[in-house]
């Protein structure tokens, strides 16, 4: 039986076949330069790729398949050809966009390619029992189809008992999707998936059809989908942080309590909710949704929302723009609360801008760390926020998972979005942008109980950082793009 010893002594035995893999090489770097060419969206990133793949073409060219060749292109395509913007609403319906609110946050309509929908009743959800009360509601009131997406499913309780009603609502007629990221479900198990298939549910990974995006290397590693949608009849959505497992309900010891944040929407926004799934499963399976706009917009609120979808298959980094528009806006307060704060020069330069300007900066992060390289690079930027006179809040009761902004008194997000360079540029996420003063007053009274269960990270503890741990913090920092 031939080891691995063999094989390369095989191989290097015939300098022809060594000339050749180096051919392939030199040729597929050749190939990565000039895409990133093409491509570039920082002189200073693409220098130091370029530089890399001529000098040190062997591993450079793997690093560039994970990190720097995107393959979502046809995502864009059948984006475009869906036409995002036309298909929530009919011409019937045209009433139900807020022109008024549209004019006000032109960027972020613009970046979300859909616009803000009247007419919607709203509902914060804070933690994982209040929001899964309300999601395993939706689904047991689900009439015609589900459509279920999260990151994350694990095999345990919480997982196990959304099997259990996606089962039975697909048994009693109702047509029901699932979607879940690759990498986040790694540990699902093919016994979970095969269960809800036999019993009629619709389940499918991301890079269900994507051959070189499922291999355990390359592409599939770094773009991921992190959103997390659940649909109910295109009437009602839920959005937030909350992913499928028992942590998000606060029952593993090792977080304790999990801080985080969903929303429910009723009414108008949640087609567009229904919009994002329906191209992600396109994308992921190849199989084109059954179109089935309710017959008439029910409207349950007075509320507009903006639902805005974002991910590598945006031209721009749109993500990024949205949220730099938002932070020269602000003149009275920006309150970010993020699990992960790694943000790039623009956002940190608008942030520093920001409190120069006399804006209340405060950055809520978690005092504990669930990733521990992220959290060092975190800590690194959060220390630098502390220097230029920008509040820091630790968060001391459990592990603090929301993504929550909030603009003055003018706007407030809650999504899938972390302030973070991934968030903004390599996964695909959510966000839902709410402009009503109960919305506002709901989120600000919400963040304020947060806060008081908060420390706040003071210049002289940033000094007396031990210099193991400095050294360790600006060493994570230089991985920024790609945490």
């Amino acid at each position: 039986m031939f080891g691995i010893d063999d094989i390369l002594g095989a191989i290097f035995a015939d300098m022809h076949i060594v000339a050749l893999i180096m051919g392939a090489i030199y040729v597929l770097a050749f190939i990565c330069a000039v895409r990133e060419i093409l491509n570039s969206r920082t002189s200073q990133g693409s220098i130091a790729w370029l530089l890399s793949l001529i000098l040190l073409p062997i591993p450079s060219v793997l690093l560039y398949l994970i990190f720097g060749w995107k393959l979502f292109d046809d995502y864009a395509t059948d984006r475009v050809q869906n036409g995002r913007a036309d298909r929530p609403l009919r011409a019937k319906d045209l009433a139900l966009i807020d022109r008024e609110t549209d004019a006000l946050w032109p960027v972020q309509v613009h970046v979300s390619e859909l616009p803000f929908l009247k007419g919607n009743d709203v509902e914060l959800l804070i933690d994982g029992k209040a929001t899964f009360d309300s999601i395993f509601a939706g689904i047991e009131a689900a009439e015609e189809y589900l459509l279920v997406q999260f990151y994350i499913v694990r095999d345990d309780r919480l997982g196990q008992e959304l099997a259990e009603r996606l089962i039975a609502k697909a048994k009693a007629g109702v047509a029901v999707f699932l979607l879940y990221d690759d990498i986040g479900s790694s540990g699902m198990p093919k016994r979970y998936r095969r269960e809800m298939r036999e019993a009629g549910v619709k389940v499918a990974g991301f890079n269900h059809r994507h051959k070189l995006l499922r291999l355990y290397g390359p592409t599939r590693i770094n773009y991921r989908n992190h959103r997390k949608i659940v649909v109910a009849d295109g009437k009602h959505a839920w959005v937030g942080g909350h992913n499928v497992g028992v942590e998000y309900l606060g029952e593993d010891p090792r977080f304790g309590h999990w801080r985080d944040t969903h929303v429910r929407v009723s009414g108008p926004a949640a087609l567009g909710c229904a919009l994002l799934f329906r191209e992600d499963w396109e994308w992921a399976t190849g199989e084109r949704l059954p179109n089935r706009p309710p017959r008439e917009l029910e409207t349950f609120g007075e509320q507009s929302v903006l639902v805005m979808g974002s991910g590598p298959a945006d031209k721009l980094e749109e993500c990024a723009i949205a949220y730099t528009d938002l932070i020269g806006r602000a003149r009275e307060r920006l309150w970010i609360v993020s699990p992960y704060f790694v943000p790039d020069t623009d956002i940190r330069t608008a942030l520093y801008a920001a409190r120069l300007r006399g804006v209340d900066v405060r950055i809520m992060l978690p005092d504990n760390p669930d990733h521990k390289l992220v959290w060092l690079a975190s800590l690194a930027h959060a220390d630098a926020m502390v220097q230029h006179d920008i509040g820091v809040y630790r968060y001391t009761d459990g592990f603090l998972h929301q993504k929550v902004v909030l603009m003055d008194d003018q706007i407030a997000t809650v999504g899938s979005v972390n302030f973070d360079n991934r968030s903004f540029a390599i996964n695909f996420e959510i966000t839902l942008w709410f402009t009503d003063p109960q919305m506002i007053a709901e989120v600000e009274a919400m963040l304020l109980k947060d806060f008081e269960a908060c420390r706040q990270v003071g210049v002289a503890e940033v000094e007396s950082r031990p210099w193991p741990l400095y050294v360790l913090t600006q060493a994570a920092r230089l991985l920024s793009p790609v945490l």
